[in-house]
């Protein structure tokens, strides 16, 4: 496996860590606690983070995204179409996700995490540079993809975790 595919494997694997430090051991009410009218809550950035790792990788690798494919929109009960990422939501659409338990969000993530690792296993080193965007100038090769999930998820799992010492300081 290429060096490229090691690190990300470990760059997503901190992601995992820190949706868990985040999450675990809250109920739904304070995964949707906001610490302001407007801000984010950990139930929405963990949702939001997950689902961007999975519809990112799910194109990329030429498959069906995991919230569909195993059910987990069902699941959440979201009133939001399937194909949401929570790219563009309105203060109003945080708040509707709510009413989420700490094993759901954790379910789902460890979910796309898995399909991640397995999708990344398979790629060589020329596979980085293949175009998977050409909507852009230059055009976005699965190298720059990647890690640009990568980092925003490791901005929102931050965010996350501030919010949950917040609440822990109350």
């Amino acid at each position: 496996m290429p060096a490229s595919s090691d690190l990300l494997i470990d760059g997503f694997g901190r992601i995992r860590e820190v949706v868990h430090e985040a999450v675990d051991g809250l109920g739904p009410e304070e995964l949707a606690t906001r610490l302001d009218d407007d801000a984010n809550s950990i139930t929405w950035l963990v949702w939001h983070l997950t689902r961007v790792q999975d519809d990112h990788v799910a194109d990329a690798a030429g498959s069906e995204q995991v919230w569909t494919a195993d059910g987990w929109s069902d699941r959440f009960e979201l009133p939001f179409e399937p194909a949401a990422t929570g790219y563009g939501h309105s203060s109003r659409d945080v708040g509707a996700v709510s009413g989420v338990s700490a094993d759901l969000l954790t379910g789902y993530h460890e979910a796309v995490h898995d399909r991640t690792v397995a999708y990344l296993r398979t790629l060589g080193d020329d596979d980085f540079e293949r175009v998977v965007d050409d909507a852009w100038t230059p055009a976005v090769t699965l190298r720059v993809r990647l890690v640009s999930v990568l980092s925003d998820d490791l901005q929102h799992a931050g965010q996350a975790a501030f919010i949950r010492g917040a609440l822990e300081r109350r």
